[in-house]
């Protein structure tokens, strides 16, 4: 406990972060132009209240309801069909990035192998090049290639997030107990088997967590990635938009709020499943 007289030593490094921070955040902040008077305008605030008064009633007629349906269906299945695109590469490109299953790891010696890391980087290379371009970007080629459809919606998912899930999967082989893999192929098993019995059952909650987790990111980047012409929520969003109907678009924002909601349920029954 400090008396009066004492002082917190750490006072000096908090308030210099401090400084340091509110150093960086100011250029961010002047080179974004960010301006928030602009909300409290008079012209700001009338055309707002005149845009969000249109959002009610929801639009609930029966040509409408049978679009939006259509267009759910459709975003559900960009987002699938993406995901499922993206595990056949982020599955074993995350198996050949991580060390988890070298057999110099597991050596006693535990020195690095060359062959294995003339692998291993290259994949990982490939791993950060593919995520590294946002889904949007890669959308808008896919549009010029193949199309306005949701296919560009489906590779533009795919090629991203197999990139992020090979990452992630990688990091979190990594992160678990390595021993019992380890002992398995000291033992003279097979990579697959050691794999599937030594490193499998201690992440499997984790993996499913974040790739149910992913699939729900998949469904708001298939929404966005439909205002570029990928179909789906977002090419309707879009299209009400552009007519002013904000009723449509307030059944579009509920819409996409419970398909947000269920991934989320989802995921918490999954996760409570496997433990």
């Amino acid at each position: 406990m400090l008396t009066s007289g004492s002082r917190d030593p750490a006072v000096l490094p908090r308030l210099l972060l401090t400084l340091l921070a509110i150093a960086l955040l100011w250029p961010g902040i002047h080179y974004s132009e960010l301006d928030l008077s602009v909300l409290i305008a008079s012209d700001s605030r009338s055309e707002m209240g005149r845009f969000v008064s249109a959002f009610w009633p929801p639009a609930h007629d029966e040509t409408f309801i049978e679009l939006l349906l259509q267009a759910t269906l459709q975003t559900l299945a960009i987002a699938t069909a993406g995901m499922a695109l993206a595990l056949l590469l982020a599955i074993p490109a995350s198996l050949l990035a991580s060390r988890a299953l070298s057999l110099s790891a597991a050596s006693r010696a535990g020195r690095p192998s060359y062959w294995g890391q003339l692998l291993r980087w290259p994949v990982r290379g490939l791993l950060i090049f593919l995520r590294s371009v946002p889904e949007i970007v890669w959308a808008l080629l896919f549009v010029r290639a193949v199309g306005l459809g949701p296919t560009a919606g489906v590779l533009a998912i795919a090629i991203t997030y197999s990139g992020m899930l090979g990452k992630v999967y990688a990091e979190i082989f990594e992160s678990v107990d390595q021993r019992p893999a380890h002992t398995l192929l000291q033992s003279g098993s097979g990579r697959l088997a050691a794999f599937c019995y030594g490193i499998l059952p201690n992440v499997s909650a984790e993996l499913l967590s974040y790739t149910v987790y992913r699939w729900e990111c998949a469904i708001r980047a298939s929404v966005v990635m439909g205002f570029v012409g990928a179909g789906g929520l977002g090419q309707q969003m879009d299209l009400s938009l552009r007519m002013f109907a904000g009723g449509e678009v307030a059944s579009l924002l509920l819409t996409f709020l419970v398909l947000v909601l269920l991934a989320d349920q989802l995921s918490r029954l999954l996760r409570w499943r496997l433990t």
